[in-house]
């Protein structure tokens, strides 16, 4: 079979390797389409895994089941969720899901850049079938829905707050998109790339803030009355952004970070002010199993749909372009690769 095996950023290369085979408690799938990961496209995140057949947004058809899987059958089309918890330890027990060793451990293999993947054991308790109505391409962004999901939870209640939403590539506009329909009263934006901002506002944003054309400190203080918002989703990896959320947030607010900086990194953070104005930072990392049902039932409601995200779609022998689109074309919001 083909995959994509990633080498270091930008190097990812089409190669031959052995179908999977699987044990009597496994599946295997054949895969009819898997996303380009945000995180994938990060240089330093990404080098810390190379090489591997790198995707792990996928969906297709199980096509053989072991002799003791039950609740599965070939035919069957599937999300698989490339981690999957052990739902037994402590931290399972606490709903803390992405913090399980089983969680950490776990994984399909290769990866979704493949014409078939293995689904371990482990790896079944997060696997859902598609409903009769959902196209592949649309159950490809359940994972990462599913991190959307869980970040707005870890924000708390965001019916009638204002919010805003810190950097516009595919996780921004999915953060747009589902805060239209959990209700947030004023929705304000900010990328530096004017198309995706566009986007944005194509999508329902109240207040769309290019921060390559204005301050958006600033902004944000002149579009909320000097009173900031009361929840910011900061996207960009970087420090920067991070304190460019907790200053454009109101007293009481809260900031999530929602992605994880280069382990170097540290944020100087005024503890006088951060406590004086009594600011929630909360880190929402990656997305467990009761989030990836939440993002499959939102996605079978058409309330997401890979039309409003997906702008570029390359078979799989062209994965090396898909990734280099997501990781350099600044106009691109979700690419994914098909399977013919």
């Amino acid at each position: 079979m083909k995959v994509a095996r990633l080498y270091d950023y930008l190097d990812v290369r089409i190669e031959e390797a052995e179908r999977p085979r699987i044990a009597a408690d496994e599946a295997l799938v054949r895969t009819a389409a898997c996303g380009v990961c945000s995180g994938d496209v990060v240089p330093w995140y990404i080098r810390r895994k190379a090489p591997l057949v790198f995707g792990h947004e996928p969906v297709g058809e199980i096509v053989e089941v072991g002799a003791e899987v039950e609740g599965f059958r070939p035919g069957d089309r599937v999300f698989v969720h490339h981690h999957a918890p052990c739902f037994d330890c402590d931290l399972c027990r606490r709903g803390e899901y992405v913090q399980c060793p089983t969680w950490k451990q776990s994984q399909i293999d290769p990866g979704g850049m493949a014409e078939y993947f293995r689904v371990p054991a482990t790896n079944l308790a997060d696997t859902l079938r598609l409903p009769d109505g959902v196209a592949y391409e649309d159950g490809a962004l359940v994972e990462p829905l599913a991190c959307v999901v869980k970040s707005f939870a870890r924000a708390g209640e965001v019916r009638e707050r204002s919010l805003l939403v810190i950097g516009l590539g595919v996780m921004g506009q999915l953060h747009v998109v589902l805060a239209r329909h959990f209700g947030v009263r004023r929705l304000l934006v900010a990328d530096l790339e004017e198309s995706r901002c566009e986007h944005a506002r194509r999508l329902g944003a109240d207040v769309v803030i290019n921060a390559a054309r204005e301050d958006l400190v600033e902004a944000v203080a002149r579009h909320t009355d000097g009173q900031g918002v009361e929840v910011v989703i900061v996207g960009p990896a970087t420090v920067p952004a991070i304190e460019q959320g907790l200053a454009c947030a109101g007293r009481g607010a809260t900031v999530v970070q929602f992605m994880g900086t280069p382990p170097e990194q540290t944020l100087h953070l005024s503890t006088f002010d951060y406590y004086f104005r009594e600011l929630r930072l909360i880190p929402s990392y990656s997305c467990g199993p009761d989030d990836t049902r939440r993002a499959l039932e939102l996605v079978e409601q058409g309330v997401v749909r890979a039309e409003q995200v997906v702008t570029h779609r390359f078979p799989l022998a062209e994965a090396n372009k898909a990734y280099e689109v997501a990781a350099t074309d600044k106009r691109s919001i979700k690419t994914l690769v098909t399977f013919g």
